[in-house]
């Protein structure tokens, strides 16, 4: 397949398995992390700012559907096992009120320039509720766990750049790292949106990074010391940061969220005073200190207008 600014599955195949994704198989999803180390983004220092002061990520409040409803874990099955991811309920143009698009990033979609596509993909708004302890998810009842229900992936999108250049740290991928799902519930009922009772519009115009005055991340950590039990966030002055001449500039932020937050998605006041998803989490450090996101431009608007206009309302 040759670069192009978005990718529509052409072998996407994800039946939905009622009663797969229950609560012990969720508990045991690993987390796909994109850790680099420090010499990983040589390649564009010369436009990247200086690395900003690590935040320590804080606590949701619970109950999560009352603080963040929209924010929610995705599961699916790769070649190395079952992983996890974070993701968010976006608004779909061609259909207010009743969205049934999930954004998340485009490595928990697919693998890259060594992968293809994963299989059993499902999206779980405010999971684990009421903020039950790692070892009490397993055994706790489905309606906390999965408080909404699962939500089964029918088709996704990501960016060309990403399946050509995606690679285990990122890779030249990364600012081109996000992706779009069209879901649906595992035992049929209203949309997702309507279901959930909020989500949140997508902004392709945000300002140059220097320009922003703050962002959150929002998502739930799984690699070490965190547990991928319960939801995080993190809020900073956005920095830039470049992982290789020619490619965009991400945003980065100070954050202590691990692996399992990726594809978790990026907050920001808008013009209007409202909130507005702007990136979503790529990539981070070793030293869990940062995480880089992708600018969403023209390439992120032309993925999302083709999902909500061809198979937003299905």
């Amino acid at each position: 397949m040759g670069r192009s600014p978005q990718s529509i599955p052409i072998h996407f195949v994800n039946p939905v398995i009622k009663g797969l994704w229950k609560p012990e198989r969720q508990h045991e999803a690993k987390d796909p992390a994109k850790t680099m180390a420090a010499g990983d983004t040589s390649g564009g220092q010369g436009v990247s700012d200086p690395e900003p002061r690590p935040v320590r990520a804080e606590q949701e409040k619970t109950p999560y559907h009352e603080h963040a409803a929209p924010v929610g874990k995705v599961f699916f099955d790769s070649p190395k096992g079952s992983m996890v991811c974070s993701a968010t309920v976006v608004k779909d143009p061609k259909n207010p009120g009743r969205s049934n698009l999930v954004w998340t990033a485009g490595h928990c979609v697919h693998g890259g320039q060594e992968g293809g596509w994963y299989r059993n993909i499902a999206f779980v708004p405010s999971y684990n509720d009421l903020g039950r302890s790692a070892a009490a998810v397993p055994n706790a009842p489905a309606h906390e766990v999965n408080p909404y229900g699962v939500y089964w992936a029918d088709w996704v999108s990501t960016s060309g750049e990403w399946i050509n250049d995606g690679g285990p740290t990122g890779g030249a991928g990364a600012p081109y790292d996000f992706a779009v799902m069209h879901v649906k519930p595992e035992n049929g009922g209203k949309s997702l949106e309507e279901t959930v009772g909020n989500a949140l519009p997508v902004a392709f115009d945000v300002p140059d990074t220097q320009q922003v005055g703050s962002m959150g991340a929002w998502g739930y950590p799984a690699a070490p010391p965190y547990d991928g039990a319960l939801m995080h966030k993190c809020e900073d002055r956005p920095t830039r940061l470049s992982i290789s001449p020619g490619t965009p500039t991400m945003h980065r932020i100070g954050c202590s969220m691990t692996g399992g937050s990726s594809g978790g998605g990026w907050f920001a006041a808008q013009p209007d005073g409202k909130t507005a998803l702007v990136s979503n989490t790529s990539i981070g450090p070793v030293t869990s200190g940062w995480l880089a996101g992708p600018r969403l431009g023209k390439g992120a608007e032309q993925v999302f207008t083709t999902m909500s206009e061809k198979y937003g309302d299905k």
